[in-house]
């Protein structure tokens, strides 16, 4: 082979490097973090798949070997994040009727602690005019810049901490049976409880922000994982008006959010539409989707935006659903398979006897 063909084979090696760390089961950082940039990975084996047809003859089995091995590593990275494009079909159908009682907007916004541009996550809230708004890692200083806005909503769950893990809720609606709860880790807080809408239903709905796996957070994906699936379990799959929303520290397509999805029953307003990434807001060539909206499916979508930079490494995102319950019969959810528990139950105990 010629020098050329060895460098083309050595970086084709590279690139399936990623689809097979992304196939094992294995929870560190390190491997788990393959899971957040598919899009990214796939435009680099594409590169590779094309090097690979311009460049090799093919007079030897090794050139079919390895570009085969590249071209099905392309085809594992697509299956991921083609649900997540307009190529696929809708999860959550368009409501298009007139405005009425039956809807709710809601803004999630991760602020960054550090970042003091207050006005420009304000200027978010005054322009979308959200009937809920969510921060995270919002401390005692976002508390008290925010404090003018509990004009307008009233309803409000706080819970300032200096760890990055601090989360805030307000709301025009009344917040009913609200809860602070530590779900894996006694210093991550969830928000749960109920949001009744203005034609009187109640929402369960839950706030949360997991601990992503990272050198600096935590070494593994375990209690990340275990936080959601347990969420995922507490739902109960026929329950009606769910949502579950907030900086999930994982992207919509690994494996750990679909099966929250399978075992939740819950849907995704991304599926069919959009990847709408939020996070990184510093880097454009590297960015996925980290902050969700999930619900039940007697909602269905009036809007879903990806709004501008606050200074935050996050995009706040906004989501307007409409209560829509003659959907359920044509939404279809994520169904979980024995496997799909097992290991859903295997990590949530794993989580737990690690704290």
């Amino acid at each position: 082979m010629s020098f050329l063909e060895v460098v083309l084979l050595v970086i084709n090696i590279v690139a399936c490097l990623p689809t097979i760390a992304s196939t094992t089961k294995f929870d560190y950082w390190w491997i788990r973090g393959f899971d957040f940039p598919r899009i990214q990975i796939s435009v680099f084996i594409s590169i590779c798949l094309i090097l690979s047809i311009i460049f090799y003859d093919f007079n030897t089995p090794l050139h079919w070997v390895v570009t085969g091995l590249v071209l099905v590593s392309l085809i594992y990275q697509l299956w991921h994040i083609l649900p997540y494009t307009i190529f696929w079909k809708r999860q959550v159908k368009r409501y298009s009727g007139p405005d009425n009682d039956n809807e709710i907007s809601i803004l999630v916004s991760n602020v960054l602690t550090t970042n003091r541009n207050y006005g420009k996550f304000i200027d978010v809230v005054t322009s979308r005019d959200p009937d809920v708004f969510l921060t995270l890692e919002s401390d005692r200083k976002w508390e008290d810049a925010l404090e003018h806005l509990e004009a307008d909503y009233p309803y409000t769950v706080k819970e300032p901490l200096d760890n990055l893990y601090g989360m805030h809720l307000y709301s025009k609606l009344p917040l009913e049976d609200m809860q602070i709860r530590f779900l894996i880790k006694d210093d991550i807080p969830s928000f749960h409880g109920y949001l009744k809408l203005d034609n009187g239903k109640r929402v369960n709905i839950h706030c949360l922000h997991p601990r992503p796996p990272s050198p600096s957070e935590s070494k593994t994906s375990t209690n990340r994982d275990a936080e959601l699936l347990l969420m995922g379990k507490e739902i109960d799959k026929d329950a009606e008006l769910v949502l579950v929303f907030g900086d999930l520290n994982d992207v919509a397509w690994s494996r750990t959010t679909k099966v929250f999805q399978k075992i939740s029953g819950l849907l995704d307003p991304r599926r069919g539409r959009g990847f709408f990434n939020t996070f990184s807001a510093d880097y454009k060539l590297l960015r996925w989707p980290l902050d969700h909206i999930f619900h039940t499916n007697d909602f269905t979508l009036v809007e879903m935006a990806r709004e501008k930079n606050i200074g935050s490494d996050h995009f706040p995102i906004y989501v307007k659903l409409n209560y829509t319950p003659e959907a359920q019969w044509e939404q279809e959810d994520l169904d979980a398979s024995e496997s799909d528990e097992k290991w859903a139950d295997e990590k949530i105990k794993k989580g737990k006897d690690r704290n």
